[in-house]
């Protein structure tokens, strides 16, 4: 008999896991494998912030902090939220946490009742499913399509919502398509989620990685939704795992109970750097390389499209471009094996993010530097006879 709990046996894979220990066999054998799967910048923290963090151990400030994190770093985010994103957010309403997966496991834990239904866009990044499932509740894809921008829409809830529905969680930009939501299509998505008085979780982790309009944070229009951020995507900190949760003031306290049991704090020395993303020579640091990953993105949209590769929906945010290969294949699985054996280049195949468009889709990352990104282009020229 099974000793393990039965909700282990409905813990989402990701399925990109096995392609990427291919990946890493071929290079033991001296292949050289681009990867265009990987879901972190290649760009690390400043080296302002690695001092930081040196300060802070040598100064000894590695004990406990308060279970919502260090003040001065609520109050950093705080004015980070008003400067960047003209969203005003008392920092008592902020919980720094360890890394946004910790963020979401206390939203998910102080919202979800066993039984409970959330709805998610299809396609959207795996995990959150888990984190949904562990709260005992179940997690309702919805299928997105091109001209919804793969995003939940106003029409979706009218549609869908059900006696057991509790909320929505979604993401802006969006993993894996890197598309945004609009501000109109925001506001009719939380008119009738109200109107059913449900909650709205918005994973915002790529939020300051954005090419187009500038951004929109769900907090400019309403300020009891519940938001999720990081320091992983925009700050190049992945490994320091460190991000927040801005709540609803009468979620504040439950919250900061949850946290003192399940984490007791965020890593007090990775607290401690964090100050130093916000100055103004650091923050200038990050504008460079977000014009980086711009001109990445410029670069391989139309080479993508020129090889067959297209792109339902133009991306722009995030470091991910979302492409539709029915031109050359119905099976994604297939396809992204073949592209790495015989191309030498590795991409997450669509079941990793649901399965309303997984046999036709891919996701392609350019975190990656130009050179490689070339490469790969080249590459995918030869594999596709283009």
């Amino acid at each position: 008999m099974s000793r393990l709990a039965s909700r282990t046996e409905h813990v989402l894979p990701f399925h990109a896991v096995e392609l990427f220990k291919q990946a890493n066999a071929l290079k033991a054998t001296g292949r050289d494998i681009i990867s265009l799967g990987i879901g972190e910048p290649d760009f690390t923290a400043p080296q302002a912030v690695v001092d930081a963090l040196h300060q802070a151990s040598n100064q000894g400030l590695s004990q406990y902090t308060a279970p919502a994190g260090l003040t001065a770093l609520r109050e950093r985010i705080a004015l980070y939220y008003e400067q960047q994103f003209q969203a005003r957010v008392d920092p008592s309403r902020i919980v720094v946490t360890a890394g946004a997966s910790g963020a979401l496991s206390l939203a998910t834990l102080a919202l979800i009742n066993p039984g409970d239904e959330v709805l998610m866009p299809d396609p959207s990044y795996p995990a959150n499913q888990n984190f949904i499932m562990a709260a005992g509740g179940t997690a309702r894809l919805i299928p997105g399509s091109a001209d919804e921008r793969f995003q939940l829409s106003a029409q979706h809830i009218r549609e869908h919502w059900g006696p057991k529905t509790r909320g929505v969680l979604i993401a802006s930009p969006n993993n894996p398509t890197g598309a945004t939501i609009s501000r109109p299509a925001l506001q009719e998505l939380i008119k009738e989620v109200r109107a059913r008085d449900g909650f709205i979780i918005m994973d915002e982790i790529y939020l300051g990685l954005f090419y187009e309009e500038a951004p929109l944070s769900a907090l400019t229009l309403d300020q009891d939704i519940i938001v999720i951020n990081s320091f992983s995507k925009y700050f190049h900190m992945t490994g320091w795992r460190l991000g927040w949760l801005i709540l609803p003031t009468w979620m504040t306290e439950a919250c900061e109970r949850m946290a003192a049991s399940l984490a007791i704090c965020a890593p007090s020395l990775a607290q401690h750097a964090a100050l130093a993303c916000f100055e103004p020579e650091t923050m200038a640091i990050y504008e460079e390389r977000r014009l980086a990953f711009k001109q990445r993105r410029d670069y391989l949209l139309p080479e993508l499209e020129r090889l067959g590769l297209r792109v339902p929906v133009r991306p722009d945010g995030a470091f991910y471009i979302y492409t539709d290969i029915r031109e050359y294949s119905q099976d994604s699985d297939a396809f992204s094996q073949q592209l790495l054996h015989e191309a030498g280049v590795a991409a997450v195949p669509g079941r990793d993010f649901g399965t309303a468009h997984a046999p036709y889709t891919l996701r392609l990352s350019y975190a990656t530097g130009m050179d490689r990104l070339q490469e790969a282009i080249s590459r995918l020229g030869q594999f596709l006879g283009r």
